[in-house]
């Protein structure tokens, strides 16, 4: 994913920043403990397709 796309990307719900996951798979938001999924290098920012980040992805273990 460009860099300078994650810059200006922002959470739909919350429009607080996102981080690119270490597998590079999906957008995390950590203010909304969700996970939008990157396909083909295109993020996928519909509340519908994101997945609820667990209790230790929230805490970062």
């Amino acid at each position: 994913m460009d860099p300078k796309l994650l810059d200006i990307l922002a959470c739909p719900l919350c429009k607080g920043p996102l981080h690119l996951a270490r597998d590079k798979s999906e957008l995390i938001c950590k203010a909304d403990a969700l996970a939008f999924p990157v396909r083909d290098g295109i993020p996928v920012m519909l509340e519908t397709e994101a997945r609820t980040l667990t209790t230790d992805e929230r805490l970062d273990k």
